[in-house]
């Protein structure tokens, strides 16, 4: 007989993947912490929002990492491209805030 129930397995599953979801956004709301002083530094150096080059590489490392993990590379680089697209967002607004002179 099993020591916990098919209700208390799934309560405790559950529980573990609020936490890993917790876990997430913050992880997600330092790494934005770090590109948003990437985008003033930008800003401030008249360097452009974007960095194709660098974006590649970082997505041909995210698939391999997924890879690694047994996790769809596909999505891997769906969530990079759609984090990226925030991060330009907060960086054009940075820009615009050096132009304007408010930083």
């Amino acid at each position: 007989m099993s020591e916990s129930t098919p209700q208390q397995r799934l309560e405790r599953l559950r529980s573990s993947i609020d936490n890993i979801d917790a876990a997430l956004v913050h992880m997600l709301a330092e790494r934005f912490r770090c590109t948003q002083e990437v985008g003033i530094l930008k800003a401030e150096n008249e360097m452009p929002a974007s960095d194709p080059s660098r974006e590649a590489r970082q997505i041909a490392r995210l698939r391999s990492l997924a890879e690694d993990a047994h996790l769809d590379p596909e999505f891997a680089e769906k969530w990079f491209n759609f984090v990226v697209a925030e991060v330009i967002r907060h960086h054009t607004e940075a820009a615009a805030t050096v132009v304007d002179g408010e930083e």
